[in-house]
């Protein structure tokens, strides 16, 4: 287990409805009158869970970059996943296996939302590589509301090959992409899938598209090009959810 800390209403509120028993404290800037605040004290004293009054430059330091709103919780996450335990969890969905590959997502905020939504699809994991990625940050943890502690985040050291080991899963491979006349509904994402989605700047890496068994992208007839890689994310997780969902 590791400590870490959450900051902000939503997140703290999330951990107090959702994992009460992994909240070790709950810390509340002096003079706090937000009435959202004072209301998550009283729900941690309730919960027995120790309440303590602490000057803002203390919460300040605790949030860093994220605003904490006034108020922190030390929250004892579960143990990190690891590569090891990929196989473990693609048995355990079989034909439901939803995996998440974000291919270079740097931005803690972008990461943050990604896992919100993945938790909200109940993917099975959510796979990183270990040198190209924003490790799981308070920024992070906020922007998540509670994601980042509720489906498992895999960080790999080689990438492409976790895909291929996917793949000889029996795990069919997706990657987005705007360069292709293949939209996200026109791919079968019933049974095991991994869909993938490289960074906010560059997109897919040559070799990760090459091990995609499809390349498909979002179809926006709007002025835009291209949508951020979290929007992306939510679209393409729900498209696959409303397909997997009209077969039963």
């Amino acid at each position: 287990m590791s400590e870490s800390w959450i900051v902000g209403i939503n997140p703290v509120e999330g951990a107090l409805s959702n994992d009460a028993e992994r909240v070790r404290e709950v810390l509340v800037e002096n003079g706090q009158r937000n009435a959202r605040v004072l209301d998550l004290a009283e729900r941690a004293k309730k919960l027995k869970i120790p309440v303590q009054h602490r000057p803002r430059d203390e919460l300040d330091k605790l949030a860093g970059e994220a605003r904490h709103q006034g108020v922190a919780a030390r929250y004892e996450a579960a143990p990190a996943a690891h590569e090891s335990d990929l196989a473990a969890l693609l048995e355990r969905d079989g034909s439901d296996t939803l995996v998440l590959v974000l291919d270079g997502v740097t931005d803690p905020h972008n990461l943050g939302a990604c896992l919100r939504s993945a938790a909200a699809a109940k993917v099975t994991a959510v796979i990183v590589p270990k040198d190209r990625a924003v490790g799981l940050t308070p920024v992070v943890r906020r922007a998540s509301a509670g994601g980042a502690d509720r489906v498992p985040l895999i960080a790999v050291t080689n990438l492409a090959r976790t895909l291929r080991e996917l793949k000889d899963a029996g795990v069919w491979i997706t990657g987005l992409a705007g360069d292709t006349d293949t939209t996200v509904y026109g791919v079968d994402f019933r049974g095991p899938v991994a869909l993938v989605l490289g960074s906010e700047g560059e997109g897919l890496r040559r070799l990760t598209r090459e091990l995609c068994d499809f390349v498909a992208k979002i179809p926006m007839p709007g002025t835009m090009e291209s949508l951020n890689v979290s929007v992306a994310t939510g679209v393409v997780l729900f498209e696959a959810l409303r397909q997997r969902s009209a077969k039963r």
